[in-house]
């Protein structure tokens, strides 16, 4: 999965950046509610791991904002605040699962999953464009009848450009989300795995999908317009 943790604690931040990045996942860390919100609007996450008491904009305060601004991915708030009014409220602002601290990390990781299986349920259970489609359920990718076999990365980049279908997604965008923000990606390994995953979605004689965007990045879309 794809987390972004908002946590102003940097201990706190590093531990669970660490623990869940040995779980397989990739982290994101923002330090204050600002931060936080501007990543959230920018960037596919999975899962936001929120805590409340967090500077410039509190935890509440950007749960509100992201519902408002309709930005979907699910929340778990981790927090220390543990009454049953301070969870009601979480709950109540847009949260999809409240935990308070102290936690077992083992319970956060299954608590994670089920947050994202709950999401992946109640929304569209399919990304399509054309004969392309992709189900982030079962991570299965068919074009036509045939199925698609991709490697982690080429799913990644695909799903990215799928959730923006018609859009452009920036060469930085992708690398941000699919390797992290931390790693240090040169852009010709960016070209390299697009060029991999151009090969097995726009087969020879199918129409093609994947554009390029020169000096900006790629787009998917339907129709082969320049």
């Amino acid at each position: 999965m794809k987390l972004l943790i908002v946590e102003d604690e940097t201990r706190m931040a590093d531990l669970l950046r660490k623990g869940l990045m040995e779980e397989g996942h990739t982290v994101t860390c923002a330090g204050d509610g600002a931060e936080g919100l501007a990543l959230a609007k920018d960037h596919e996450f999975d899962v936001i791991i929120l805590d409340v008491m967090i500077p410039k904009l509190s935890g509440y305060e950007l749960a509100k904002r992201l519902r408002a601004e309709k930005v979907r991915t699910p929340i778990l708030m981790l927090t220390a605040k543990d009454s049953v009014p301070d969870i009601i409220q979480g709950l109540d602002l847009g949260a999809d699962d409240y935990m308070t601290k102290p936690f077992s990390f083992a319970e956060l990781v299954a608590r994670l999953r089920a947050v994202k299986r709950r999401a992946l349920a109640a929304g569209d259970p399919q990304l399509q464009v054309a004969d392309l489609v992709l189900n982030p359920a079962s991570r299965k990718v068919t074009r036509g009848e045939e199925s698609v076999s991709l490697t982690r990365t080429e799913y990644s980049l695909l799903e990215r450009l799928m959730y923006r279908s018609g859009k452009v997604v920036s060469r930085q965008s992708l690398i941000e989300s699919v390797w992290g923000f931390d790693r240090e990606i040169e852009g010709n390994t960016l070209d390299a795995f697009m060029h991999l995953l151009r090969n097995k979605v726009d087969r020879r004689g199918q129409p093609k999908l994947i554009h390029t965007v020169r000096g900006v990045g790629y787009m998917i879309r339907s129709d082969e317009r320049a």
